[in-house]
């Protein structure tokens, strides 16, 4: 992993830091590392337990599930809303994921052992921590519903808020065969949904940069999925998600 030698930024940029009570920020701050994440970075795989915890501020990281026979399909996103490596702060030796980032950022990452630490003294991070982890639990069930019963278009138009959500600006870097990945469908697929987006107005979709135009609109198009696992994740979460540009 490469160590980021740029401009540090702040660490509560990401929202689960900065809802950190203060006698847990004050142990903790001095032992974050901030982190490059690149585009496809592995953060961890299904075959071991995570060494950290990484704490995305700019990056979004996809929850992948693998087939065997290699598709993969996203159960989970997390961006500044949240904590990738939870298997491993709850004792878990493996994972049934792997994290791959799928957009280029920042981000900064703490020893797993010091989290484990941290909840084995039973301190005020232990209420926190499993408030996220039943909100991650909700997303990837609402996932599993969305995944089975809508359309494509709807289910790209999700995808769409949900890393609009997690980003700074209206701008994401997302190519065709990407989203083909992260939704599990075929490639065509995506192609026909964007193309009927770019053509109403919603998006401007070019060289795998996809800027959104019409935020209302894109909602209305997206399934019910995305409001359901947002308001989850407020009415659990000390800090809502807030809405980019």
């Amino acid at each position: 992993m490469h160590i980021h030698s740029g401009p540090t930024g702040d660490p509560r940029q990401n929202h689960f830091l900065a809802a950190l009570p203060e006698s847990v920020w004050t142990r903790w701050r001095g032992q974050l590392e901030i982190v490059d994440l690149p585009v496809d970075k592995q953060l961890y795989t299904s075959t071991a337990s995570p060494a950290y915890v990484y704490f995305p501020t700019t990056a979004i990281v996809s929850l992948l599930y693998f087939t065997r026979e290699g598709v993969s399909t996203e159960i989970c996103a997390v961006g500044n809303d949240g904590v990738i490596g939870m298997d491993s702060v709850m004792g878990s030796s493996t994972t049934a994921t792997e994290a791959v980032v799928q957009s280029a950022g920042i981000g900064y990452r703490l020893s797993a052992q010091t989290v484990r630490k941290e909840l084995s003294q039973g301190g005020p991070a232990l209420p926190m921590l499993l408030r996220y982890a039943h909100s991650q639990v909700a997303q990837i069930s609402q996932m599993a519903v969305c995944n089975h019963f809508h359309s494509v278009e709807q289910k790209f138009c999700r995808r769409l808020l949900i890393g609009l959500d997690r980003s700074t600006h209206s701008e994401l870097s997302v190519t065709h065969e990407q989203f083909s990945n992260l939704l599990g469908v075929r490639r065509e697929s995506i192609t026909a949904a964007a193309h009927k987006l770019q053509l109403g107005g919603v998006i401007r979709y070019s060289r795998g940069r996809v800027t959104v135009l019409d935020r209302h609109r894109l909602e209305r198009g997206a399934c019910e999925c995305y409001a359901a696992a947002k308001n989850q994740y407020e009415r659990t979460m000390p800090m809502p998600l807030p809405l980019a540009a």
